[in-house]
């Protein structure tokens, strides 16, 4: 293949990572993955959050595309911290970012996997699109007994169907994710079973876990024809050890989403949230928050403690490989918060309580 037709192929599987080309939210026909009543977020065809900013069109994708101020990454950067080599079971809460936004919670005895992407491209095709500079801070025969795995959206850095498909293979876990995503989930497994709720809606853990979805200034696509026909999330975990809001991805919007969080569930004890792909700012704002908002959002919350990840393993868009911890210790610098309230967290790296 011709070096320019690999770049066409490397920038789109780039776009359907980060959600797909704008210009497919317009055109009519049947949704692949989900059939319900029309609601305040469900057209009937597509899924939209009230207020949230529109698609990007097609030329807005071009424009980014062809005008791209992309800060170069290195091709390797192993994390500094040791892959992990989890306990079994916890009974407190001990968190370990795996990579990008993939994260392995353990809390009260459950262990739970949030977004779990073992791929080594974040793309739908192996030989182009977004590559892994530092592997999984988990070895996958490392992880412990999985209860639970909780799936944001459909995003190819966020659902990887053969992992979540091993995963289900080796140690039927639950699965939650928001509506439509069992269909995406079980073309990579038609044994699967996998619990969809809306937002508003929990599922039942056990042992006094819940798992709550909640909305996010985001969206949804596998492609370019299925934009918003699954739904995407935020969780709120509640347990014995407390509140975990975890965010895969958001638009900060004006900060409603994050008082909302506060107000039905009380400030959380853990926040975990998104610091990075916010590069240019004039086509990320809409769904992918900056370090400074992010630590907006972290005020807001009033959370105990933070942890940033979607940063620093896949290159989605245009900012530097460190940018992403660096703005955010100058935030929470000129927001006047200890930098350990908020950490940048690199694979391997373990925060518990």
């Amino acid at each position: 293949m011709k070096r320019r037709s690999l770049l066409t192929v490397a920038s789109a599987a780039t776009v359907m990572t980060l959600g797909g080309v704008g210009y497919a939210a317009h055109r009519r026909g049947r949704n692949p993955y989900y059939r319900g009543p029309v609601s305040d977020h469900f057209d009937g065809l597509r899924f939209f959050l009230p207020d949230q900013a529109t698609d990007k069109s097609l030329s807005d994708v071009l424009r980014w595309q062809a005008k791209r101020a992309r800060e170069a990454w290195p091709k390797s950067a192993p994390s500094p911290f040791p892959s992990d080599h989890p306990p079994e079971r916890v009974g407190g809460l001990r968190v370990v970012l795996i990579g990008h936004a993939s994260y392995l919670v353990q809390v009260a005895g459950r262990n739970i996997l949030i977004d779990p992407v073992f791929a080594k491209r974040a793309s739908p095709v192996r030989f182009a699109g977004p590559k892994r500079v530092n592997p999984p801070g988990i070895a996958f025969a490392d992880l412990p007994p999985i209860d639970a795995v909780l799936i944001t959206h459909n995003h190819y850095d966020h659902l990887d169907g053969p992992a979540v498909a091993r995963i289900w293979q080796a140690h039927q876990p639950l699965i939650v994710a928001p509506l439509g995503n069992d269909a995406i989930l079980r073309g990579y497994d038609d044994t699967m079973h996998v619990e969809t709720r809306d937002w508003g809606e929990s599922v039942d853990l056990g042992d006094g876990l819940q798992v709550h979805l909640t909305p996010a200034n985001h969206w949804s696509a596998r492609g370019v024809q299925d934009r918003r026909m699954a739904l995407w999330c935020a969780f709120v975990i509640t347990s014995p050890r407390g509140v975990h809001y975890h965010v895969g991805d958001t638009g900060f919007g004006d900060g409603a989403l994050f008082r909302d969080i506060r107000a039905r569930f009380g400030p959380p004890r853990l926040a975990t949230l998104p610091i990075g792909a916010y590069e240019p700012r004039w086509f990320m704002r809409a769904q992918h928050v900056d370090p400074a908002e992010a630590v907006e959002g972290f005020r807001l919350l009033g959370a105990e403690q933070a942890l940033g990840h979607h940063w620093g393993t896949f290159q989605l868009t245009d900012e530097g490989i460190e940018r992403p911890a660096e703005a955010l210790n100058a935030a929470l610098g000129a927001a006047g918060i200890p930098l350990e309230r908020f950490l940048a967290l690199r694979p391997g790296q373990v925060w518990q309580v």
